[in-house]
């Protein structure tokens, strides 16, 4: 069983802050620097020339990469508008991709013009900036890459689980394997997540167009950035559980995971618990142990063997997960 609902809206809230951010952030990003760029700049280089053979006044230069951005979201929304409902889980993997692949790229092509632009009279006097060029396009690259899977793996997840039946203690019959599988998004984080991130990548856009001080610009991309890293990983988990024990993913690309073996499972209960109780939102510590809190409400709660605390984590159909690794870890018992 999974959460589908809130995957849903945290991805409609990602998409959404990273359209406008994106739409914001190339519009503006010429009219920041007016002060220092010539009445026309140069847009376009033949490959491997130095000097450009085309300009644009200002607002051209703003306006024209942001129709291009408004164009591929629109025809991206559109397709998944049109998809069947059978193959909109797909789909949202690839328009993650193009949304992510092409904002970067849009970006760091605005971020270099500017750059090369910048502080010359005469558009002429602009040189190819090849270096951010290559590294915009590597960057649009990883970054539809990791889109995709990110989303793929989503879809994957969001599938239905092997049905078992409730109860504290499953009853396996013999020669058959079951397995448990939830997932959960708190949607709230996700955005929290978005905005920082998209903070920065305006940093390091700012770095690239040479707009301000290095020393600043980096002293705000690093916060952001690794807060940014911090609360995606928080944002998402997954439960899984099977034969081999109890598997806990985070984050959207399922990195870092916990694996306790069910033979190392003393038992698995179910338990409510509040932010208020354990602390807060994320990865907490505290006197009931250690706590993945994404939503209040019950939560699948272990105890390793020969160890004092537990693991908790905040998960829709955690009765059912309890009970089979109650059964799995018993079954391991009658063995020995």
């Amino acid at each position: 069983m999974n959460n589908g609902a809130g995957s849903e809206r945290g991805a409609r809230w990602g998409a959404g802050v990273w359209t406008v951010g994106t739409a914001a952030l190339v519009a503006a990003l010429p009219w920041t620097a007016h002060g220092r760029l010539p009445d026309r700049l140069a847009t376009h280089w033949d490959f491997g020339r130095a000097t450009p053979d085309g300009s644009m006044p200002l607002w051209a230069a703003s306006l024209f990469p942001e129709l291009i951005w408004l164009a591929l979201v629109a025809i991206v929304f559109l397709a998944l508008r049109r998809a069947e409902d059978t193959a909109r889980r797909t789909a949202r993997a690839w328009i993650a991709a193009a949304l992510l692949s092409g904002g970067i790229l849009l970006g760091g092509a605005q971020a270099s013009v500017v750059r090369a632009n910048l502080d010359h009279t005469d558009w002429h006097q602009a040189r190819q900036p090849t270096p951010w060029i290559v590294a915009t396009l590597v960057a649009a690259v990883v970054a539809g890459v990791a889109g995709w899977l990110v989303n793929s793996r989503a879809a994957a997840s969001s599938a239905p689980a092997t049905p078992s039946p409730s109860g504290p203690v499953l009853e396996i019959p013999r020669g058959q394997r079951v397995v448990w599988l939830s997932r959960i998004t708190n949607p709230w984080l996700h955005l929290l997540a978005a905005v920082t991130g998209l903070v920065a990548v305006a940093a390091l856009v700012g770095l690239a167009s040479g707009l301000a001080a290095a020393g600043l610009l980096w002293a705000l991309f690093s916060p952001f950035a690794l807060t940014s890293l911090a609360v995606a990983g928080c944002s998402t988990v997954q439960a899984r559980v099977s034969e081999r024990g109890l598997e806990v993913t985070f984050g959207p690309l399922g990195w870092p995971t916990r694996r306790w073996p069910a033979a190392d499972i003393e038992s698995a209960h179910v338990e409510d618990r509040t932010p208020a109780q354990v602390g807060g939102w994320g990865y907490r510590l505290s006197g009931l142990g250690t706590t993945v809190m994404l939503r209040s409400g019950e939560c699948l709660v272990i105890r390793a063997r020969g160890k004092g605390s537990e693991f908790a984590v905040s998960i829709a159909d955690a009765e059912r997960g309890a009970a089979l690794l109650n059964a799995l870890s018993g079954s391991i018992e009658r063995a020995r």
